[in-house]
């Protein structure tokens, strides 16, 4: 079967064409995003004898990667065509445009045509819409993967582990040997390595201003573990109130835990990956703020998103694979649970960035008004102690260490140092007592 030119096949004679030969490259990626050229075949499919060596290959390799942007990694292989050795380059890539030298190109039949202005203008609009999860990663390698982190999913989604490229392969994040941005943000053994902005960024603030922070983390991962981090953050920085059964106590936050844990996975699921911001968590006296970047995707609105329960997927893969983790309301369905949960919350959209917003529950006046006299002259481990004591009455030492994260040891000693300055109390039993601010 004789090898002809077409949309998507280009032949040369020899590699003396090579530079020629990459209009044809950029050209059929605009177009079709794959496809071959081969070295060693004349206009007509008939095969051309030449002497090729490995150090072809390889400059064939660096003119490619020279003059090709974005950068490409093409197979390049010598096959046997009607007796004779030839080159074949197998290429594919779907950040388009690309350009050759600068200068980009559009395959109309067998032929290379360059693109006006006004062309890559309209071409580039045309496919702006291409996904950032759905796109393949030009550096990672399936080595960078973490297969222990691939087994957890797999547990959790109830998939059978047979071997890492197989599953990865039935998760659709592993095509043609090559993997998904989304799989880096899941499984990645260093998803910052690749994505700086696959990061979150939390702080609480002493009043309703950003003036004084009174506490500030940022963390890098996995987008589970992300979120994982973000819900930590919020419940260990807010109000704690308990309800007692038997001999037990239970913690009920001042805000609701599934509305919270919606907004997360909302803002990880929904933000726009090409922006180099992150995700950031703010928690005022007043309100808890998650803001991620990126505009309302596919013309949805404000309006639209909080009475007409619509949702339009930005990273389709990545929502599948949140769906297989059981993470998430049906689509739809986020925004109303959290407004049956939580009907206060505001939700905004700033300077392409979205933010929900939670109002907190009110904090007494007296409460509100007594803590900047109580923590004058405190450092600021003392005072961040206080001021969560505060907030959360009734909380055990043990307790205290868990949610502020901090070695018990280290927690016991801030306690003493402020029952030693008269500031709090411990009530209750032994069991279900806590600390609380001294009237």
């Amino acid at each position: 079967m004789k090898i002809l030119e077409s949309e998507t096949t280009e032949t040369k004679k020899s590699v003396a064409q090579l530079k020629e030969s990459l209009k044809s490259l950029s050209a059929i990626l605009n177009k079709h995003q794959k496809g071959a050229i081969y070295f060693g075949i004349d206009p007509k499919g008939n095969p051309v004898k030449n002497l090729h060596s490995e150090k072809t290959l390889r400059d064939i390799s660096q003119i490619i990667s020279d003059y090709i942007e974005p950068k490409i990694y093409p197979s390049i292989s010598l096959i046997n065509y009607n007796k004779t050795d030839v080159i074949k380059v197998a290429f594919e890539g779907n950040q388009t445009p690309y350009a050759a030298e600068g200068r980009y190109y559009i395959r109309v039949a067998d032929e290379d045509k360059q693109m006006s202005s006004a062309e890559l203008k309209k071409f580039i609009l045309n496919t702006k819409d291409q996904r950032w999860d759905s796109s393949f990663n030009l550096s990672a390698v399936l080595k960078d993967i973490d297969s222990k982190k691939v087994k957890d999913f797999c547990k959790i989604a109830g998939i059978k582990f047979s071997n890492l490229s197989d599953v990865l392969e039935s998760l659709n994040v592993y095509k043609n040997s090559r993997l998904l941005n989304a799989a880096i943000a899941f499984f990645a053994k260093s998803p910052n390595k690749y994505f700086p902005n696959i990061s979150l960024s939390c702080a609480v603030f002493a009043t309703e201003t950003a003036s004084t922070i009174i506490d500030q983390k940022n963390f890098q991962g996995d987008l589970l573990f992300l979120m994982e981090e973000a819900e930590k953050y919020i419940l260990q920085n807010i109000h704690i109130g308990m309800t007692i059964d038997g001999l037990y106590r239970n913690d009920v936050p001042e805000l609701d835990k599934e509305a919270l844990r919606e907004a997360i996975i909302n803002a990880f699921l929904h933000r726009d990956y090409y922006d180099p911001d992150f995700i950031s968590i703010g928690i005022f006296k007043d309100r808890v703020e998650i803001k991620n970047p990126g505009d309302l995707f596919g013309g949805l609105t404000i309006p639209i998103i909080t009475s007409r329960n619509i949702s339009k997927r930005r990273n389709e893969v990545l929502a599948d694979l949140f769906n297989r983790a059981h993470l998430g309301e049906r689509k739809g369905r986020g925004i109303a649970l959290i407004f049956e949960k939580e009907p206060g919350t505001e939700f905004a959209w700033v300077a392409g960035i979205f933010i929900t917003t939670f109002k907190r529950k009110t904090i007494p006046s007296r409460q509100r008004n007594l803590y900047p006299q109580l923590s004058e002259g405190l450092n600021e481990g003392l005072k961040h102690l206080l001021d969560f004591i505060s907030n959360n009455p009734g909380l055990n030492a043990i307790t205290l260490s868990q949610r502020l994260q901090v070695p018990l040891s280290t927690l016991e000693r801030r306690l003493n140092a402020l029952k030693k300055k008269n500031l709090i109390i411990y009530k209750g039993s032994r069991k279900i007592g806590g600390y609380h601010i001294k009237p």
